[in-house]
């Protein structure tokens, strides 16, 4: 049962960004089952209309989708006009594209760096950006929440570029909170922690040997991992109306694993070369499937 009411988000009109899968997805049927009107982007269009038809199914029509590299500045913008031109003003903004993967920092390319920062903290602030110059044109409230991690305070190790970029959109949600209140713009995020999705799972969590990482239950003070319906809870919450003072804030959820840790992967330094080795081939096989099942 839902704590709040059904309507809690009716005439809402949100973007979720990374919305064809994981945490993006399944918060978008939360939003709809609550009244909202969700639009999902992502870069490949069949998994954006499997998504799309999932959160949809307690209200038919109610769920739109585009294919968008958030990487694109310029393709963002043109994607932030077609949506208002054909649906109309958004009234909130969740950025949540993402790309991460553990591994020494020492191994990466700068093309493994730019993947991960480029998609993080690039589309973030395109995004934003796009929907908020707009609100400001326009004399619209509006609210953005970003989708961050605990390591925009601690850092963690073996995720190094996630972890910078996170904190960048850490740094953004606060700088903008305050320049841009005087639109009645909001900006917060949420610092989930462990909350199991497909394929990013697999990703951050690639190794058999329970003692490292950051995705285990035992490391957590309540013992267990989150819920996508917690996470939805507290999003529908910021989404909503019920709070327009709160701006500025990262908001943590995890069950108090960063007091008690903090919840990195500072762990894994633990694994020897050939653990990593074997890490580096299960995610190969890992990202060859998925590609092939979304093909």
């Amino acid at each position: 049962m839902s704590v709040f009411a059904p309507d809690l988000l009716d005439g809402k009109r949100i973007l979720i960004t990374g919305g064809g899968t994981g945490l993006g997805r399944g918060v978008a049927g939360h939003l709809v089952e609550h009244g909202a009107q969700v639009h999902l982007w992502g870069r490949r269009a069949g998994v954006l209309q499997e998504a799309a038809a999932e959160a949809s199914a307690s209200r038919p029509g109610s769920v739109h989708f585009q294919s968008v590299d958030v990487r694109d500045g310029a393709g963002v913008d043109e994607a932030m006009g077609a949506l208002w031109a054909d649906h109309g003003p958004l009234t909130g903004v969740v950025n949540n594209a993402a790309a991460n993967f553990i591994a020494p920092t020492e191994s990466l390319s700068p093309r493994a760096f730019e993947a991960v920062t480029a998609t993080v903290m690039k589309g973030s602030f395109h995004t934003t950006h796009a929907a908020g110059r707009r609100w400001i044109a326009e004399e619209l409230p509006g609210s953005v929440l970003s989708m961050l991690t605990t390591w925009v305070w601690t850092g963690s190790a073996f995720v190094v570029p996630a972890a910078m970029a996170k904190a960048a959109v850490h740094s953004m949600t606060m700088s903008l909170a305050v320049e841009w209140a005087k639109y009645g713009i909001q900006l917060n995020a949420l610092a989930p922690g462990p909350i199991p999705t497909d394929y990013a799972w697999e990703m951050l969590n690639p190794t058999d040997k329970s003692s490292v990482g950051a995705t285990q239950a035992e490391q957590i003070p309540m013992g267990r991992m989150g819920t996508v319906e917690e996470l939805a809870n507290l999003t529908m919450f910021l989404l909503s109306d019920a709070c327009r003072y709160l701006t500025g804030q990262t908001i943590a959820m995890d069950g108090g694993q960063m007091l008690a840790g903090p919840g990195t992967f500072a762990g894994l330094a633990a694994l020897s070369p050939e653990d990593w080795t074997a890490i580096r081939e299960k995610s190969k096989a890992a990202t060859a499937a998925t590609k092939s099942q979304r093909s």
